[in-house]
């Protein structure tokens, strides 16, 4: 090879080398690139738009059609500089837009970002990114999964059973627990049960706290179980909570207002079924529906059935268990005494509602309520949710150390 062509071969060689560089630089980049995916159990988030240059997601929930509110959004977001700032931007207010959002570079541990800033029925969040690779929520995810997990791990205590309480209209499977001390039949039932409506997530966390409380070494515990059955249902609307879908108010029924002789929802006809079983064996004590309320709601408070269909006892039993409720909720997400009576003046489908449709239908003396656990506050996080269980569960020791029957 002459020098001349030796040349001219060094210079081709430099041009290929330099457009690979470019390319593989361009290829960096590309990955490099913010995105957004909500394409795992429990997602939902549809992007309006991502500005690179910026560093700025917009989001919405996910459209589920017939399935209820879209309010309910949680995304992983890739591509992020870790330690670089960079805003999501969601709506709409007031169901989508939490004063801060939950963050997590696991999707296992969740934390609050900074409170967000508002802009009409928007809300922006400034994060700084933990990591390239990093999830987003509108409060800390509980999925099946989750639920599936925390039976199993609690069955492996003596005193608790896993069992399914049925399959969905979609074939998913339902877990529940039964927590009993020894073979025989107890005579006080707990029944609590969570997640009727799919994106209030909130409500199996405090599930999952009072289940973690009931199984625990703590003296309490061990009375309650001692003293009663509890049977719990971690996630009643499995379903939507699987597909990132909020439930409220879903085609043909909201879960919640499903309570009745011809049940849409196979986990409301085995709830009921197996109510219907226990008050007849005259076991039935307290029944209590776990939900998250409105975005202004700063305490829990409890849903009660209307005090003029309540006896003499029942009056009395609700009054004890609101009592003893009030003495040992006591924070830092405290119960302070509210409570809502929701009857005709409150929903016309009044008598379809869950702990209604249970009063009705079941022993004077029975406890029946709906718990609401605030979303919108600092304390509303993973272990502020757990402590509401763990409150909850000295309630209920506490209520039954007198015989409500």
């Amino acid at each position: 090879m002459t020098q001349s062509a030796s040349s001219v071969w060094s210079r081709q060689c430099g041009a290929a080398l330099l457009v690979l560089a470019i390319v593989g630089c361009g290829c960096a980049t590309a990955l490099a690139e913010l995105s957004v995916n909500s394409s795992f159990p429990g997602g939902s988030g549809k992007v309006v738009r991502i500005d690179q240059e910026n560093q700025k997601v917009v989001l919405e929930p996910s459209r589920r059609p017939n399935r209820g509110w879209e309010c309910w959004w949680y995304v992983r977001i890739d591509g992020a500089t870790a330690g670089a700032t960079l805003l999501v931007d969601v709506g709409d207010a007031p169901w989508a837009t939490p004063e801060r959002a939950s963050i997590s570079v696991d999707n296992k541990a969740w934390r609050f970002t900074k409170p967000g800033s508002r802009a009409r029925s928007r809300i922006a969040y400034s994060i700084e990114a933990p990591a390239e690779q990093f999830w987003l929520a509108w409060g800390p995810p509980f999925t099946p999964a989750d639920a599936q997990r925390l039976v199993d791990r609690s069955s492996k205590h003596a005193d608790a059973t896993a069992f399914e309480l049925c399959k969905t209209r979609e074939m998913r499977k339902v877990p529940a627990l039964h927590v009993r001390k020894g073979d025989e039949a107890k005579r006080h039932v707990v029944w609590v049960q969570a997640r009727q409506h799919a994106w209030e997530a909130g409500s199996s966390w405090v599930c999952q706290g009072l289940t973690d409380w009931l199984i625990s070494d703590e003296e309490r515990a061990g009375l309650l179980r001692d003293r009663a059955e509890v049977f719990i249902v971690p996630i009643m609307d499995i379903d939507n909570s699987a597909v990132g879908a909020g439930g409220k108010n879903q085609i043909p029924r909201d879960h919640n207002r499903d309570w009745d002789d011809k049940p849409y929802w196979p986990a409301v006809a085995a709830a009921q079924e197996k109510l219907r079983e226990l008050n007849t064996e005259q076991r039935l004590d307290i029944f209590i529906d776990l939900h998250n309320p409105g975005a202004t709601a700063r305490h829990p408070y409890f849903y009660i059935v209307p005090r003029h269909l309540l006896n003499r006892r029942g009056q009395r039993n609700l009054n004890s268990f609101l009592a003893c409720s009030r003495e040992e909720m006591s924070g830092p997400l405290s119960f302070v005494g509210q409570t809502v009576e929701s009857g005709s003046g409150y929903d016309r489908n009044w008598k379809r509602i869950s702990k209604n449709w249970v009063s009705l239908n079941s022993a004077p003396h029975v406890v029946s309520v709906t718990l609401e656990t605030a979303w919108n506050t600092p304390h509303s996080d993973a272990a502020g949710y757990q402590q509401v269980g763990r409150q909850l569960g000295l309630a209920v020791e506490r209520f039954l150390r007198t015989d409500p029957k």
